[in-house]
């Protein structure tokens, strides 16, 4: 899954980043409203992570201009501001959460995980399907037969998001898109490392190739 963190903080950026990527999210990060809206208008983002008081433009008026152009990523607001009518405003304008300033890192995540998966239609921090159970806080994968495995960070990512939209074909540039930052390389051809390193892990059966489509992630939920 991947996250935008807008947020003109230079310490708290640094440490949101570095403990939402321990967290198995690839993140991007924009100081200002002007970045921000470009990035959120372009670029496939699970969630965002939007403080309000940014310079260049406000973070009230980019969440207002992405609801506008139709743009439904999950928003979580940042505010240092306790006043409930400014709550009020920015569910109002499309927020999907809101968390004040300060705030525990452990929280914006659990928020984070709630909304995607809300978007996903579900509501646990354990992923299960039929033979498989992704268990985030210690990103590790569970096959029905009491195998459990260790993943790595991008392994984790990958197949979070592929048991996150199982049924669907997924091409190998829409992957990397979900799986790296804007800062990685995206060769989309290393989605084939990754698949096949699953596959090791899972089973073939689990990870279908559509030829000349992607993949498709092959075991129904519970």
């Amino acid at each position: 899954m991947r996250l935008l963190v807008v947020e003109d903080d230079p310490e708290l950026v640094s440490y949101m980043r570095s403990d939402l990527v321990r967290a198995g999210f690839a993140v991007d990060v924009a100081d200002n409203g002007i970045d921000a809206e470009h990035l959120g208008d372009t670029e496939p983002y699970d969630a965002v992570v939007l403080d309000l008081g940014l310079p260049q433009k406000p973070g009230m008026e980019v969440l207002q201009a992405w609801r506008e152009a139709g743009n439904r990523v999950p928003v979580i607001v940042l505010t240092a501001r306790d006043a409930w009518y400014e709550r009020v405003d920015g569910f109002k304008a499309g927020a999907d959460d809101y968390l004040g300033k300060p705030f525990h890192i452990e929280e914006l995540i659990a928020r984070i995980r709630a909304l995607i998966y809300r978007r996903h239609g579900r509501t646990s921090h354990r992923i299960e399907t039929r033979s498989l159970t992704l268990d985030e806080d210690v990103q590790q994968v569970s096959v029905r037969d009491d195998e459990t495995y260790q993943l790595t960070g991008t392994e984790f990512r990958l197949l979070r998001y592929m048991m996150l939209n199982s049924g669907r074909i997924l091409s190998k540039s829409h992957l990397s898109e979900h799986v790296y930052d804007q800062e990685s390389e995206r060769d989309s051809n290393l989605i084939e490392v990754y698949i096949r390193r699953l596959r090791e892990k899972i089973g073939n059966q689990m990870i279908l190739t559509k030829r000349g489509q992607g993949y498709i992630f092959n075991d129904p939920s519970v």
